[in-house]
């Protein structure tokens, strides 16, 4: 459920990718207030550009209507203490253009030629990684209970699985370690070039954990953590791609993170199968399965209790 769920959808940007970098903009036109919902303004711009994306999808739907559902996602999100950074969008919308081989600059030619424009995309991305995050607390509410980890028992999940004729399943464990090169936000502009290059000589000398805290020790503002045991179900999603293709005994690739430039080193990969692994895979696989019916439920009722107004 904490997948983007529009990673999947545009892949058929890659045909765009010819397209300009440098597009003329269109004239821009007096934007104005459409519906307000829950306080937050839909102006006829957002639905402009909103139909502009369902044309560049081929996907038929109604403008007005998903604006109004993605302002009370955005509600929602905000009523649950849930934040998404302009890094992280930022980030999403660097791997979008990096999956579908495109350079940043074409992504946002693409976006500009087809009257989308980047900032509605970006918005649409914040929007989805925020009802994401709603969808997943809703969905632990809801199947965990009083559970604080939002995990289904371990037994019970092994009794559904064996009931629905399936085997205990297995997953990978990783034995994980983080090498942080800090970046202080105030010399960020001044030194990231410097400590990147630093980061990637480190990361082509690693081969293994054991030696990480040795080669560091000569290097000035470097964290070495050691980051235990994740089952890859539960791996950091900003992560979790890169670790489950690097080979153990080596490093992902350098990312730069808002705490500087980093990257994770993979100790040890094995399979394992217990009530545990059980429990977390039967929960992604029920995730996948209830994703949309909870999506509508759990809309529905925020209209239902929403103030819409029309102006």
């Amino acid at each position: 459920m904490r997948k983007y769920a529009f990673c999947a959808r545009f892949a058929f940007l890659v045909a765009f990718a010819a397209l300009p970098t440098v597009v003329i903009a269109p004239p821009v036109q007096a934007s104005e207030i459409k519906y307000i919902v829950n306080d937050i303004p839909v102006t006829s711009g957002d639905i402009k550009h909103r139909a502009a994306f369902l044309r560049l999808q081929h996907r038929k739907g109604d403008a007005a209507q998903e604006m109004i559902d993605q302002a009370l996602k955005l509600a929602e999100a905000k009523r649950l203490g849930i934040r998404i950074s302009d890094q992280q969008v930022d980030e999403a919308y660097a791997r979008f253009a990096a999956n579908n081989k495109m350079q940043l600059k074409q992504l946002d030619g693409v976006m500009a030629q087809s009257g989308v424009t980047r900032a509605h995309f970006k918005d649409f991305i914040r929007a989805q990684m925020a009802w994401n995050q709603a969808l997943g607390a809703r969905a632990r509410a809801e199947q965990g209970g009083g559970n604080n980890t939002g995990l289904m028992n371990p037994q019970e999940a092994v009794r559904r699985m064996l009931q629905q004729g399936g085997t205990k399943p297995s997953a990978t464990e990783y034995m994980l370690q983080q090498v942080i090169f800090v970046v202080p936000a105030s010399e960020r502009n001044a030194i990231l070039g410097k400590r990147k290059r630093e980061a990637e000589a480190m990361r082509a000398r690693f081969n293994g954990c054991n030696t990480t805290r040795e080669f560091a020790k000569g290097l000035i503002d470097v964290t070495v953590r050691d980051l235990g045991r994740v089952l890859a179900p539960k791996l950091p999603s900003d992560w979790a791609e890169q670790v489950k293709k690097t080979k153990a005994g080596s490093a992902t690739p350098v990312r730069v993170t808002d705490r500087g430039v980093e990257f994770i080193g993979v100790c040890s990969a094995r399979e394992v199968s217990d009530d545990r692994v059980a429990a977390l895979v039967f929960e992604a696989e029920g995730a996948k399965d209830g994703n949309d019916a909870l999506a509508k439920k759990y809309l529905g009722e925020l209209k239902k209790d929403a103030r819409i107004v029309k102006r």
